[in-house]
């Protein structure tokens, strides 16, 4: 039987302590102050008012700024993600990009082919066919009769909408439509590709699809953006990402700790700091067998410049990687066991902790990811300031040859909803969970080819390994002879 995928344990102690250059050419997209204003209106009447008299200075509304003051440079192949909670200003500043809104404020200098795939159909009439819908759209983006005419049955192939291509739009489901203006804006050589959760419509295989065809747009230099809710997917689709809240731009940087930066930002509404109180149950800790082993000093990672994404509750204070006998080490043979160390300060009293560790692949891809909650491991149901958290977490590394980044994370949830977390749904329990500190990029290693392996070298093809067996049966043909043999 083939060995469990990434066969892994965690243990847990708590100690007490309370004493690259680009040229301006490769800028696709540069944006500067931009910001949106528009004015709301308590009447109806107040609305024509400012029509009638906003030349003399007389102004009857209220300012609402759906973005303010942003400023960013798109370069040539950057996949870039723009990321928020609902009335963010994510889709004015798309919008924007898109020509469809001129900026209040600002200036916009876009520099190529523009294609857009924003709302659900829109650029599509739909009293045409698909067909009529192509060639009027690729017309739009600048393409020759002559030009549609040698890319449309590539248009037609991708969007494998079959005879659907020559009736009217108005008939198509929503999969149908993104299928289509999907392949329109990305075979008319767009040096800017925007997408406004277009892809969340289409089923898996058109979604694969999709991002394959991204990538090949990627290598040739055209320049993404992408705004989505689904936090994985910008994670792992885009290098650098943009956190709006309130039209105002809250961070910007690399994509997984925009993300993370995101999750703190949509819990705090739910969230308060714990009040000082006289504990409600007794205190339980969880002490240090002495079979565990922490590395040296010198064993662990100069984390002095990673970001570490915290609400102020905790602090990442050391990180190691080793190897099974407690050895620093960043290159392991596929199927070798890698030990993770990571200790957090608590500056808040909490209840339970949780502790984890994301692994990525050099595309971006989650590979592995699991916590405390996942192991069952036991933990403390109290940790007072000040006190120290150490994690080691011991993974067996059957995953495919390549470079991996990993993160850690730590995070809280109330000894009530910890005592219940077997009733609850995934979604439930995640929304129960206090993210307090993560650090996106903790550190890296490397999977090599085994030197000796059994049955053969490489254990398995693909991202990891599964549990499982391959059978083999041998039938007879004994019979089917006896049968040639009677005729």
């Amino acid at each position: 039987m083939i060995g469990n995928t990434l066969d892994s344990t965690t243990s847990i102690s708590i100690e007490s302590s309370r004493s690259t250059a680009t040229s301006d050419s490769d800028v696709m997209i540069s944006v500067r102050n931009v910001g949106k204003m528009y004015r709301l209106y308590d009447r109806p009447q107040d609305r024509l008012k400012e029509q009638l008299f906003w030349r003399f200075g007389k102004h009857y509304g209220r300012e609402f700024w759906a973005l303010r003051d942003t400023s960013f440079d798109l370069k040539r192949g950057e996949r870039l993600g723009i990321i928020g909670r609902n009335g963010a200003g994510k889709s004015t500043l798309l919008q924007i990009l898109a020509g469809i809104l001129a900026p209040t404020l600002g200036e916009v200098e876009v520099r190529g082919r523009i294609a857009a795939l924003l709302e659900l159909g829109s650029g599509f009439n739909p009293e045409f066919t698909g067909r009529e819908n192509v060639y009027m759209n690729g017309t739009v983006l600048g393409l020759s009769p002559e030009e549609l005419d040698a890319r449309y049955e590539a248009i037609a192939a991708f969007a494998g909408i079959g005879d659907f291509i020559d009736q009217p739009v108005k008939l198509y489901s929503s999969g149908m439509l993104v299928r289509l203006a999907f392949a329109v804006s990305t075979h008319v050589d767009a040096d800017i590709l925007l997408i406004d959760e277009a892809l969340a419509v289409g089923d898996i295989f058109f979604r694969q699809k999709c991002y394959k065809r991204l990538d090949d747009l990627q290598e040739r230099g055209t320049a993404v953006v992408l705004v989505s809710h689904a936090m994985m997917e910008v994670e792992q689709f885009c290098q650098q990402a943009i956190l709006v809240d309130r039209g105002k731009v809250l961070f910007q940087g690399a994509a997984s700790e925009a993300v993370k930066r995101y999750y703190l930002l949509e819990q705090q509404d739910r969230v308060q700091a714990p009040v000082q109180t006289q504990p409600p149950v007794q205190a339980t800790t969880v002490q240090d067998s002495g079979d565990d082993v922490w590395p040296l000093p010198e064993a662990f990672l100069d984390i002095s410049g990673v970001a570490q994404v915290s609400n102020g509750w905790a602090r990442c204070i050391g990180v190691a990687v080793c190897d099974s006998q407690g050895r620093p080490c960043s290159a392991f043979q596929q199927g070798e066991t890698a030990s993770f160390f990571y200790e957090f300060e608590l500056l808040q009293d909490i209840e339970v902790p949780v502790g984890g560790l994301i692994i990525q692949n050099d595309k971006g891809v989650l590979t592995h990811g699991k916590s405390t909650l996942e192991y069952g491991t036991k933990v403390p149901n109290l940790v007072a300031q000040g006190s120290r958290l150490r994690f080691r977490q011991d993974i067996a590394l059957e995953i495919m040859i390549g470079a991996y980044s990993f993160e850690v994370g730590l995070a809280t949830i109330s000894l009530y909803d910890y005592e219940n977390r077997t009733h609850y749904t995934h979604p439930q329990l995640s929304s129960k969970i206090v993210r307090m500190c993560h650090l996106p990029a903790a550190g890296q290693f490397t999977v090599m080819f085994r030197r000796n392996g059994t049955p053969v070298q490489l254990l398995h093809h693909g991202v990891a390994n599964l549990p499982g067996e391959c059978r083999v049966t041998l039938k007879s043909s004994n019979t089917a002879s006896s049968i040639r043999e009677a005729i």
